[in-house]
């Protein structure tokens, strides 16, 4: 016996709700036909053979047919729009015999709207045409009577709908049809939950726009961004938008996210969010469901800062094996790191000064002492709490006592557990000791042969002082005869000493240790004899005092007239921004202007080479030798969690995709700014590859310098790269905006930075082969740390062998010459990459070479012409410059050496003031092309004319000058009454003026 699916058990998609379905009854469908004899409602079986309900009409035979059959009131919900679906078959007239030419192969579906069931009443004109339905496949009937029946389907939309109900009906003309099954539905969006948000069941409108709508978030969860997600008209769910994070306590399943779920006891989550719950980390537990962190055992604690992911931990124990050294006044207390440091790192040592009464001991006890603390000037070298060292001197104490000192050590949870405090203490006797030298000496009362003198007892007397000794003799005796004296008190008169006479005197105190050290030598004066001049002597004295005076006076009106000057001339002199040189005729202008000058033709470039010499042991890693790329990333680089990372903008493109700001927040740990660089969709093997080789580099290196990798994204997409973010961007774009702004010390700091993040690399075995200031990143703090290491390569074994590339892109202006002719990258090629950064920074982020092809650039380092020294540059940074341009590579600095000059140069500023001087070096070509672009200068409006900074020439233009003689005092404060405010520009209309000079040395221009 066959098995009959019932009609009800048909599967329709999940957003089809269906309003009437034909083949869901199993009795008469009660629909309307009109005339009766016309639609006929019988049994029969669908094409899975199960039963249902048809209707069919053939009166092909008569003329002028018009049959119609109408549905029932069917309510339309919230629908606007429904679709209806025909299942029928339809007899090919050609099939027919002696049919009459009356005969058709379509029927028409139409509906009427209505607010309510009319019943029975039928009115065919008020219903409106939805269409023609035509076959795609009509059956025909064999000589045998046979029928191949083909079931055909058609759907039409139906709307927009604003009555409650509607019908539909169809229309005969004179066909042979059969309606198989009548469905009628509406799409719907259905409830769904996504990323823990439920949506309800939304009906779109009958139009082309989405229907925006808002989630809910799920049970235990928190919103973190508005959920939402847009409705189709064709009842499909878009992107969804925002999500929400399930409550601490609480995790969600990475695969689903659609509940949140409670953790197990021994298990906690701290934070919102949808990651896994953490195991309790050890010496701590939690004994329910939903723990937002784990308790900790008895005698551990957590201190108040510490994540909630940190072992509980506790106290540490007592210093070991605590030494002292006695010396005098002063004792130099040593011990040992504690053998339990309670699990924590954060250890520091606390010193406890007790002074004693009572027998010393010089062993460790806990001080059975009759003790008191010690006196406040007593001295903790470095100090006496929060020692991260195990070492500490005490001064100042007194002589022949008794002190008892404890050595405590803390972690970050010793204030939680004041009980369990432990120390080691050791008591000690000081040594006898010499009081300190007396340092306050004041004259009290002098006369023509005595001289009143008191003082204060010495800082530290260490004892009782017995006496002091007064020990004085003429100045011009050189102590070879002198006077000794003892006074008890600290005052004392010498008597019978000379008039008008210079002495020099110190003092020291005795006690019963013995004398201390001398006081530093104090002179004093007696009076002379008398204090008289004669008419004509007075005279003579007055006239001197008086052309000292009026030297005096000339010679500050001199300074104050030459320093007003030369303030606008050295700016003229020091600069060397134009060629064409103007020079001033008088005498002050000359002495300002002779040292200062610097004519560009007298600068010349230097080329040169060198040579790497690798450390013994090579640390790192070259991921390229790997056969499987991913196990390099995986093996250096830390894979994050994509849930864990929040794009905030767009900042840039590079290589492969885009580069992007965002946030990056992992379990227990602060949230931090990160740069995010993004693979694009539809890479291949080799440029995912390519992409993480940078990871698998950075991730080796840890260096204050380099800039640091958090992790890389690999197991969804987009894969991703995340390192520290650096808030000032580039350092070529960051120095052109901040033109002129920082000092010589900024800038060597800067310097200094870069190599150091270059030696570390050299000394790991690594060539950077890209070094210039574009890839260096500057944070807020103007830390520079170096970046980029798409075209690094790593050195071999053998020091003096080097990386021989297959081709590609060379930065040219960057590059030594020996990597340009042979491409053999070494440190050494990376020292003269660091010269051309050196320059770039001294000159603000010019252009090397400026607007040079490479072509030329390549023949002037054959040539060996370096770049001339930017404006205002310190010489030995120039000279550094130079160094690292030698042709020869092995003569070129290693990155050690460059980090001990710059540090050199840091402690000792001074040396930063001394500029570039070109004029003991003869013109070369890359100075030629400067002087060239100032063509020969005949009037003013001519050196106007090649200034080629519009905005100054446009400041210049309503300025009258007479000659170039006037415009040479031209200084930066008449610059900003014409308008050019800017430090940049002030400093190079300052430097062409300098040039204008040079150029019109003969003699002023005539304007």
């Amino acid at each position: 016996m066959s098995c009959v699916v019932p009609a009800f058990f048909i599967i329709y998609p999940p957003n089809e709700v269906n309003l009437l379905d034909s083949k869901a009854s199993q009795g008469e469908l009660g629909w309307i036909s009109y005339p009766s004899h016309g639609w006929e409602e019988i049994s029969g079986v669908d094409e899975h053979y199960t039963p249902i309900r048809t209707f069919q009409v053939c009166n092909v035979m008569e003329y002028s047919q018009n049959n119609w059959l109408r549905t029932n009131w069917i309510p339309r919900q919230s629908a606007q729009k429904i679709y209806v679906e025909l299942k029928f078959t339809l007899r090919d007239c050609n099939s027919i015999p002696l049919v009459l030419g009356t005969c058709k192969e379509t029927f028409n579906l139409l509906y009427l709207e209505t607010d309510d069931d009319q019943g029975s009443h039928f009115r065919e004109h008020q219903f409106q045409k939805i269409d023609t339905i035509a076959a795609d496949e009509s059956f025909t009937q064999t000589d045998l009577g046979d029928r191949i029946l083909k079931l055909n389907t058609e759907v039409r939309e139906v709307g927009p709908l604003s009555k409650k109900g509607f019908y539909l009906a169809f229309q005969d003309v004179g066909a042979c049809v059969a309606l198989v099954s009548v469905r009628v539905y509406f799409k719907k969006c259905p409830q769904t939950v996504k990323n823990l948000a439920s949506f309800p069941d939304t009906v779109p409108m009958d139009s082309q726009s989405l229907v925006e709508v808002k989630g809910l978030c799920v049970n235990y969860s928190k919103e973190e961004e508005p959920p939402r997600m847009y409705c189709s008209t064709e009842g499909e769910w878009l992107v969804p938008i925002g999500k929400c994070l399930c409550n601490p306590g609480y995790y969600s399943s990475k695969s689903g996210l659609t509940k949140c779920q409670v953790c197990r006891a021994g298990f906690y989550k701290s934070t919102h969010g949808n990651m896994e719950c953490s195991k309790c980390p050890p010496h701590s537990f939690s004994h329910h469901e939903g723990s937002l962190h784990c308790g900790c055992e008895k005698n551990y604690f957590r201190a108040e800062g510490d994540p909630a992911s940190m072992a509980c931990t506790r106290p540490p124990s007592a210093p070991r094996n605590v030494i002292s050294s006695i010396n005098e006044t002063s004792v130099i207390l040593d011990w040992s790191w504690p053998e339990d440091t309670g699990g924590r790192r954060d250890i520091t040592f606390n010193v406890l000064c007790k002074r004693c009464r009572g027998a010393a001991a010089n062993v460790s006890t806990s001080g059975t002492l009759n003790c008191e603390p010690c006196r406040s000037n007593v001295r903790f070298l470095p100090r006496a709490t929060g020692l991260h060292n195990t070492t500490v001197t005490v001064g100042d104490l007194l002589a022949h006592t008794n002190y008892t000192f404890e050595i405590e050590a803390q972690n970050g949870v010793s204030s939680l557990a004041p009980k369990m405090r432990q120390y080691a203490a050791v008591t000690i006797t000081t040594n006898q000791a010499a009081p300190s030298p007396v340092t306050v000496i004041r004259k009290e009362k002098t006369s023509r042969n005595s001289v009143s003198l008191s003082w204060q007892e010495p800082d530290r007397p260490n004892g009782i002082i017995l006496d002091y000794e007064i020990k004085y003799y003429e100045k011009e005796e050189q102590e070879t005869s002198y006077t000794i004296l003892r006074a008890r008190g600290c005052n004392v008169t010498l008597n019978g000493l000379k008039p008008n006479t210079a002495y020099l005197l110190q003092i020291r105190a005795r006690t019963a240790a013995g004398y201390g050290a001398s006081s530093p030598s104090f002179q004093f004066e007696t009076s002379p004899d008398s204090f008289s001049i004669s008419s004509e002597n007075s005279q003579v004295v007055l006239i001197a005092i008086s052309c000292a005076v009026a030297i005096i006076l000339l010679t500050v009106l001199l300074y104050v007239l030459i320093g007003s000057v030369c303030g606008g001339c050295e700016q003229m002199c020091g600069s060397s921004w134009l060629t064409g040189v103007f020079r001033q005729t008088t005498l002050i202008g000359r002495f300002c202007c002779r040292s200062k000058s610097k004519h560009p033709d007298e600068k010349r470039l230097h080329f040169g080479n060198g040579h790497l010499r690798l450390p013994g042991i090579r640390t790192y890693v070259d991921p390229h030798t790997y056969e499987d790329p991913s196990q390099a990333v995986h093996e250096f680089a830390k894979e994050l969690d994509a849930s864990c990372i929040a794009i905030d903008k767009v900042v840039g493109a590079g290589e492969f995709g885009e580069v992007c700001s965002g946030r990056l927040k992992l379990p227990s740990k602060k949230e931090i700014c990160v740069a995010i660089k993004t693979l694009k969709g539809g890479y291949t093997d080799k440029q995912r590859r390519d992409f993480l080789a940078e990871a698998s580099i950075m991730g080796q290196f840890d260096h204050p310098n380099i800039i640091r990798l958090e992790g890389v994204v690999t197991r969804s997409k987009p894969v991703m790269i995340v390192t520290e973010y650096m808030e000032n961007g580039s350092l070529d774009s960051f120095l052109r905006k901040n033109d002129a702004q920082f000092t010589g010390i900024q800038l060597v700091g800067m310097l200094r930075g870069i190599a150091s993040g270059m030696k570390y690399l050299s000394d790991m075995g690594y060539v950077h082969r890209d070094l210039a200031a574009r890839n260096i990143l500057v944070n807020s703090n103007l830390v520079c740390k170096v970046s980029d290491f798409g075209l690094s390569r790593v050195l071999e074994d053998d020091p003096e062998a080097a990386y021989t590339t297959r081709g590609g892109k060379i930065p040219i202006r960057w590059t030594a010459p020996e990597a340009i002719a042979y491409r053999k990258f070494t440190s050494a090629s990376d020292a003269w990459s660091y010269g051309i950064v050196l320059w770039e920074v001294m000159s603000y982020g010019e252009r090397p070479y400026w607007e040079m092809s490479n072509q030329d650039v390549i023949k002037a380092v054959d040539k060996g012409y370096p770049l001339p020294p930017p404006m205002d540059c310190p010489a030995t940074l120039y000279q550094l410059m130079l160094d690292c341009w030698q042709k020869e590579r092995n003569n070129r600095p290693k990155f050690d050496q460059i980090v001990s000059i710059l540090d050199k140069l840091i402690r000792n500023p001074c040396s930063l003031k001394i500029t570039a001087n070109t004029t003991s070096r003869p013109a070369n070509l890359l100075l030629d092309r400067s002087s060239a672009e100032v063509p020969p200068v005949g009037t003013m409006g001519d050196w106007m004319d090649a200034m080629r900074t519009l905005p100054c020439k446009e400041a210049f233009s309503g300025v009258s000058y007479s000659s170039c003689d006037t415009l040479a005092k031209t200084s930066t404060e008449d610059l900003k009454k014409v308008g050019v405010t800017i430090a940049g520009p002030q400093k190079k209309i300052v430097s062409s003026l300098k040039a204008l000079e040079s150029h019109t040395k003969n003699g002023p221009v005539p304007v």
